[in-house]
């Protein structure tokens, strides 16, 4: 008797359409189906081929003993993964050997990241074995951007998320484009690689790509605790239309990768710009430094919608640069909320070379926002000639507040959390005087994913001098969509309820709280008993 074939079948990255014909033939005919899940039982691979499976055909279900939890095996997580691959081999030889061809199902490509090449490895030299080629998910996540990812001479190259971060790093650094898979659990590390290369403002992340649960997202606002396995981040290259970072200078040296749209090595303006007039004269721009407001589109004034308007550059952190709406012809430098002065620097030299350049902020750009950073900046001898404006925008603390009615109807402070600029131990210093003095206080940045134990000691220090029944507002995305404000007390805060987009607002010793048809009402007397 004759053996069997072993067909390796690529099924694409999710969309049942687009399972090549070829490979669709096959898996109607093959005598013997086979393919992989973990041990929840699950197949991705066996859902997309569904609708070509017959009736009657026989199925290997080769369940993965591990996948990231621990083992008890003696060889640790690669012996019973090793193991398993022999069994599995094993059971699919049995079938060949008896003559009946074995179609192996991948999805995406079956000699890329796949687990087919295990079994190939195993069977390929004792049984005749062909392998159908599949949509690999790059291609899926690329079309699910709409965006390019490598033109002309660039180069794209494909990076394991389980790299290690100054690995995975350095290689951002030095190519045009990038795609980033077997994310899950590794997407804390990948997002660090980003932030460090100087990339994460132009990466995007697309998960399940084609299936009908696909998601497209910023790669910086990506909650890392939601990442599954199938998912992948994408940094494409420089485009005419769309300049980013690439492989800068700074980049390659271990800088962030910030650099200005017009440097050698990025893609120069393809129209005729007020920035390509002025530097043909040598004229300088500006630069004018924005506040969008807390959230709500009606609190952007009417004197910072215009200077949107009439910029030619925006520069700003990504999620702020995506409030505002797009302009034809106008070109966004995106980035992450790590680098002020070098995003300063940006704009200065944009500026210095003709172009009338908008730094959003969000809330007030002189509120523990950028207008500090360019000002700073711009006092360098080689900004001397470039001017600089500020407008102001409505304060996230005066935002939250107006939700109560006037918490902050009295003196107050303004104090950020934050210890990544400065020491924490100033932090403590600021908030025990503060609380002495009796001013009501707005707590900015008061946490992160990463930074936790902070509003908890915060908390211990207030009360050290406020009683426990002190009045806290929590107001968190006030003016978005998933707003939320609650009136609580000092001695009920609980960390665990405040992250990065929660304001809080402490009370004073004059600060009252009441409960109102509307709800809690809360406000700080203007007087105190002599008068004022």
């Amino acid at each position: 008797m004759s053996t069997g074939k072993l067909w390796g079948i690529g099924l694409g990255p999710g969309d049942p359409e687009l399972v090549t014909v070829k490979a669709a033939r096959l898996i109607a005919e093959a005598d013997v189906v086979a393919f992989h899940s973990a041990r929840h039982g699950r197949s991705i691979s066996r859902g997309i081929a569904a609708p070509y499976l017959r009736e009657g055909q026989l199925e290997e279900h080769l369940v993965y003993p591990v996948t990231t939890e621990t083992t008890d095996h003696p060889g640790g997580y690669q012996g019973a993964i090793d193991e398993f691959y022999e069994q599995a081999a094993a059971r699919l030889a049995t079938h060949l050997a008896a003559g009946r061809t074995v179609a192996l199902l991948a999805a995406g490509d079956p000699l890329f990241y796949s687990s087919y090449m295990h079994m190939h490895r195993r069977l390929a030299d004792r049984f005749e074995a062909e392998i159908v080629p599949g949509i690999t998910s790059v291609s899926a996540a690329s079309a699910a951007l709409g965006t390019p990812l490598v033109e002309g001479e660039q180069v794209l190259t494909v990076l394991p998320g389980t790299m290690p971060v100054d690995q995975l790093t350095e290689r951002l650094r030095n190519t045009d484009a990038a795609a980033i898979m077997k994310l899950g659990r590794t997407y804390p590390g990948v997002r660090q690689a980003l932030s460090d290369s100087g990339r994460l403002a132009d990466a995007y992340y697309v998960e399940r790509a084609s299936s009908t649960r696909e998601r497209v997202l910023a790669a910086a606002d990506v909650d890392d605790a939601d990442v599954p396995y199938f998912a992948i981040t994408l940094v494409p290259g420089p485009t005419p239309t769309t300049p980013i970072r690439a492989r800068s200078a700074a980049g390659r040296a271990g800088g962030n990768g910030l650099v200005a749209a017009t440097e050698p090595g990025l893609a120069a303006s393809t129209a005729d710009t007020p920035r390509d007039a002025a530097e043909s004269t040598g004229a300088p721009g500006e630069v004018v430094v924005v506040g969008l407001g807390p959230g709500d589109t009606a609190w952007t004034t009417p004197q910072v919608t215009a200077a949107l308007a009439e910029a030619t550059d925006l520069v700003g952190y990504t999620t702020y640069i995506n409030r505002v709406p797009e302009k034809p012809g106008q070109r966004r430098h995106a980035s992450d909320n790590k680098v002020e002065s070098e995003r300063a620097a940006m704009a200065l030299d944009l500026a210095k070379r003709g172009a009338r350049v908008a730094v959003v902020s969000s809330g007030d750009p002189g509120v523990f926002a950028m207008a500090a950073a360019v000002l700073e900046v711009s006092a360098e001898p080689q900004f001397k000639d470039v001017p600089v404006r500020v407008l102001p925008g409505l304060t996230a603390a005066n935002a939250v507040a107006s939700r109560v009615g006037a918490p902050l109807g009295h003196d107050y402070a303004m104090i950020s959390l934050s210890d990544r600029l400065k020491p924490w131990n100033t932090v403590v210093q600021r908030l025990s005087a503060v609380a002495a003095a009796d001013m009501a206080i707005a707590i900015y940045n008061p946490a992160s994913s990463q930074r936790r134990w902070q509003v908890g000691a915060m908390r211990d220090v207030l009360l050290e001098h406020r009683p426990p029944e002190t009045p806290v507002v929590l107001g968190r995305d006030v003016g978005g969509p998933t707003e939320s404000v609650r009136v609580i007390t000092l001695g009920a805060l609980d960390p665990d309820e405040v992250d990065m987009r929660t304001l809080l607002i402490i009370g004073a010793s004059t600060t009252t709280a009441f409960d109102t048809a509307e709800g809690t009402r809360v406000f700080t007397a203007r007087r105190y008993g002599t008068g004022e």
